[in-house]
C-alpha cells in the first residue's frame, strides 16, 4: 500500500506492507472474473505499518490517526461489475478509518496469475476530513486534506 498526499513545505509519501483478510471469487480460464458468482472479500490493514521513513512525520500521523484507539483501516467488498475493458472491474465497499464507515466505488485491475493466485491492484483518492480527521497546520506547513492510496494485493488460494 502506497499513500501520497502533499503540503505547503514539500510531498508526503507513505508505504506498508501487511494487508489481510480474503477474497472469494470465481476466476475463469482466461484469468478474468465469473461475475454470476458475487465476488466478496474482507481485508484489514493494521495503522502502525504505515511508515514514511521520518520518525516524526509517522510519529504525528499516528497521533492524529489515534491508531491506540483505531488501529486497523478495515474494507469489505460487496459489489465487482465489469468496467468493459479486459481485467478492469468497477468495485465497491465500505471502508472504516478511525471508527467512520463510508461507501467507496473504484475501478481496480483484477487477473488471475495461475490457478491458486489473484492479483488485485488499483488507486484512489479520499478525503481524510470524512472520516473525521483533520489535517495538521503548525506554522508555515499546512497539510492537504485529500490523499492518494495505491493497493497491489496478491491473494493466493487456501490450502
Amino acid at each position: 500500500m502506497w499513500i501520497d498526499g502533499s503540503s505547503t513545505l514539500h510531498a508526503i509519501h507513505s508505504s506498508a506492507n501487511g494487508v489481510q483478510g480474503f477474497v472469494d471469487c470465481d476466476v475463469e480460464a482466461d484469468g478474468g472474473l465469473n461475475l454470476a458468482v458475487v465476488p466478496t472479500g474482507s481485508l484489514s490493514f493494521p495503522v502502525d505499518r504505515l511508515s514514511s521513513g521520518n520518525r516524526m512525520e509517522d510519529r504525528e500521523l499516528h497521533k492524529r490517526i489515534d491508531a491506540r484507539r483505531y488501529p486497523t483501516i478495515e474494507g469489505v467488498l460487496d459489489s465487482v461489475v465489469a468496467d468493459g475493458a479486459a481485467d478492469r472491474y468497477l468495485v465497491g465497499g465500505d471502508i472504516t478509518f478511525r471508527g467512520v464507515s463510508r461507501r467507496y466505488e473504484d475501478v481496480m485491475r483484477i487477473r488471475g496469475v495461475d490457478n491458486d493466485t489473484i492479483q488485485l491492484d488499483g488507486s484512489s483518492r479520499f478525503d481524510i476530513r470524512e472520516f473525521g480527521m483533520e489535517p495538521p497546520r503548525m506554522l508555515m506547513l499546512k497539510v492537504e486534506p485529500e490523499v492518494d492510496i495505491r493497493v497491489e494485493i496478491v491473494a493466493v488460494a487456501e490450502t
